[in-house]
């Protein structure tokens, strides 16, 4: 009789408590150029506690050079320049941390990550400037506060350039209500919106970036903002044709952002990317691949080589999770409801409560060489909805490298940002 799948990964599973049981999982990902740590929720506490811990041990003992996140340029910037103590950087994390505005902010701006921003700063302490480890955003929302950093960067240093980001900002500035909606509606009456204004931008910078005699990293972030605006315009511009082009401008993106990060910390660079698994999941393993769409996993696959690259999905069974119920909705605490029947998830429900999995292990066993039901939640979530959607069929071991499992998961602890009266929340440290 054949072995069934749960008794496979029974047999080949890693269980694990604690950062010391990582091990098999560290040797499998220590030598990659590029790590992708996933989710299956923005919300949801044991996935940023283990990829903080996973992450801790890449940067501190195998040579890794940042983390790059699903999150807007600007305000990782700032956490950037925060955790490698740039002078002028502002000084208390807590601080930093409520400069995530744009909804959702308690994805960024979330305890666990002020436990992670905080043992990374105390690290980079003990490291010389140009050997610190970064913190960076992949996303590419962040129109106006790109053009606003633009704006800040160029009075100081280009009075020139500025006069061409002026022209650019005038054209954004009567759709600058609505986090971008208004100038994605507007572009109905004037279908080339602000693109010829945000590309001749982005040529000026361009090419005056090399005679800019301000810190390096902070040439890089201008340049960066600008790439930023002329695609977050496209984003916006195409938002309204529908499809999946939105989707796909958003992850070239990241994938292009990625790219030069590598290329800004050197030849040899290594990332760790945190993403949701819907980005960091091979798409084209996925029914996403039959709407035309593709992902940053996908991409760097095909860029820097399979062998070159580990993608590691997350998920949970069952637990609580933060979302909202529709988009810009105050946050709410959800019960995550049991895996549906059939799921992956119940797949690993049956097969223990803890641990990660290798795929080169059990690929061979017949029930995964077709697509099973993958949950996804998304930061607008329905748990009442789960039965009918939340799923993304997958062929699940040539989607990821690895997996990540918890039967019972927790929600994060969101900041409160009224003040610091607010208790801080047990978040079992990564440290212990």
């Amino acid at each position: 009789m054949a072995q069934s799948l749960t008794d496979l990964i029974k047999e080949k599973k890693h269980d694990f408590v604690d950062s010391a049981d990582l091990q098999p999982l560290i040797n499998q990902v220590k030598d990659k150029k590029v790590v992708m740590l996933g989710e299956a929720s923005h919300g949801t506490h044991e996935y940023y506690n283990w990829r903080a811990r996973i992450s801790k041990i890449l940067l501190e003992e195998h040579g890794f050079d940042f983390v790059a996140v699903e999150g807007d340029w600007p305000p990782c910037y700032e956490l950037n320049r925060h955790v490698k103590h740039y002078e002028n950087s502002e000084k208390d994390t807590y601080d930093v941390l409520k400069k995530f505005e744009r909804w959702p902010a308690w994805m960024w701006a979330n305890w666990e990550v002020e436990e992670w921003v905080g043992w990374l700063k105390e690290f980079n302490s003990s490291l010389a400037a140009n050997q610190r480890k970064g913190f960076y955003g992949l996303d590419v929302y962040s129109l106006w506060e790109s053009l606003d950093a633009i704006m800040n960067y160029l009075e100081k240093e280009d009075p020139t350039a500025l006069q061409t980001a002026k022209k650019a900002m005038r054209c954004f500035e009567p759709h600058r209500n609505g986090d971008g909606q208004r100038y994605a509606h507007s572009t109905y009456l004037v279908p080339e919106g602000c693109s010829k204004e945000v590309a001749e931008m982005l040529i000026e910078i361009q090419m005056k970036t090399p005679v800019y005699n301000t810190d390096k990293e902070h040439v890089f972030s201008t340049e960066q903002n600008a790439i930023i605006a002329k695609n977050a315009e496209k984003y916006y511009r195409v938002m309204v044709q529908g499809g999946a082009s939105t989707w796909n401008i958003r992850d070239s993106h990241m994938m292009n952002t990625l790219d030069r990060l590598l290329g800004f910390h050197g030849e040899s660079s290594k990332g760790i990317v945190w993403a949701h698994n819907t980005h960091i999941g091979d798409a084209s393993h996925t029914d996403m691949a039959d709407d035309g769409l593709y992902n940053i996993g996908e991409l760097a696959r095909k860029k820097y080589g399979k062998e070159n690259v580990s993608l590691v999905g997350f998920g949970s069974y069952m637990g609580t999770v933060l979302a909202g119920t529709s988009w810009g909705a105050t946050v709410d605490l959800m019960d995550l409801p049991m895996g549906r029947p059939g799921s992956w998830e119940e797949i690993c429900h049956q097969s223990g409560k803890q641990f990660f999995v290798f795929f080169e292990d059990i690929k061979h066993h017949p029930e995964l060489q077709a697509r099973i039901p993958h949950r996804a939640v998304g930061v607008v979530y329905h748990p009442e909805r789960e039965r009918y959607g939340n799923y993304v069929p997958s062929i699940i071991q040539k989607r990821y490298d690895a997996f990540v499992f918890f039967n019972k998961s927790r929600a994060l602890s969101a900041l409160k940002v009224k003040g610091r009266e607010d208790e801080v929340p047990d978040t079992y440290p990564f440290g212990i």
